[in-house]
């Protein structure tokens, strides 16, 4: 049973691919797993694996491991995936497009309400059946609607102001894809998603592969 103590971002940030994995196992009619195998599986180490999950109460059993759906459900409801959440991505572009017809937000509960745009081209279509507002409607679609999470789609040179307007309304999360970091009061929270970084960071990796060792002549 989670204790409501503090953990730490670097947990929190691996439960999403525990519940990615597990959900996979329960696809593939697995019933039960011990930390070992799914170590092998993850990449983590069992050790690890333990670690993160006493955090939460631990959910093993000494010879038996862990219960697949047991662990699959609990871990939804420490990440609170057993409700709905209501979405609006500000940024009509190609990444909220893409964003909007991506039907696996809908399967973890997360449903896309509104799109806002300032492109007369765009305002008035509908995309996979969510229609796009003028950018000057949004506060007041926000204020009356429930919205848990803005997806930030537009340019960096008005992220930061947008970004001000929707947590003065009220809008607990931020989704930002935005090339800017945002920096908010804590009662918004704000989750920074770099594509460029992603992209580098693997380029690192292969060139790092590449790259003869210093003894080479």
């Amino acid at each position: 049973m989670y204790t409501g103590r503090k953990i730490s971002s670097a947990v929190i940030k691996r439960l999403p691919r525990y519940y990615r994995y597990l959900g996979d196992l329960l696809d593939n009619d697995i019933t039960r797993i011990s930390s070992k195998e799914l170590s092998e599986k993850m990449n983590i180490t069992a050790s690890q694996i333990r670690q993160d999950l006493n955090n939460f109460g631990g959910f093993g059993q000494q010879g038996y491991g862990y219960n697949v759906e047991y662990l699959y459900n609990e871990i939804k409801k420490i990440l609170s995936l057993d409700r709905t959440y209501h979405l609006i991505v500000v940024g009509g572009g190609n990444i909220g497009q893409a964003l909007v017809n991506y039907t696996n937000f809908e399967k973890r509960g997360f449903v896309i309400t509104a799109i806002f745009d300032v492109n007369p081209r765009l305002i008035g279509m509908t995309i996979r059946g969510v229609e796009v507002y003028d950018v000057d409607r949004m506060e007041e679609f926000v204020k009356h609607n429930k919205v848990d999470v803005a997806i930030l789609t537009l340019p960096r040179s008005q992220a930061s102001e947008v970004a001000e307007k929707l947590a003065s309304w009220g809008v607990p999360g931020l989704w930002n894809f935005s090339h800017v970091d945002l920096h908010l009061p804590p009662t918004t929270k704000v989750e920074n998603v770099h594509l460029t970084d992603s992209l580098m960071t693997l380029l690192y990796k292969i060139n790092e592969d590449a790259a003869p060792s210093s003894h080479e002549e």
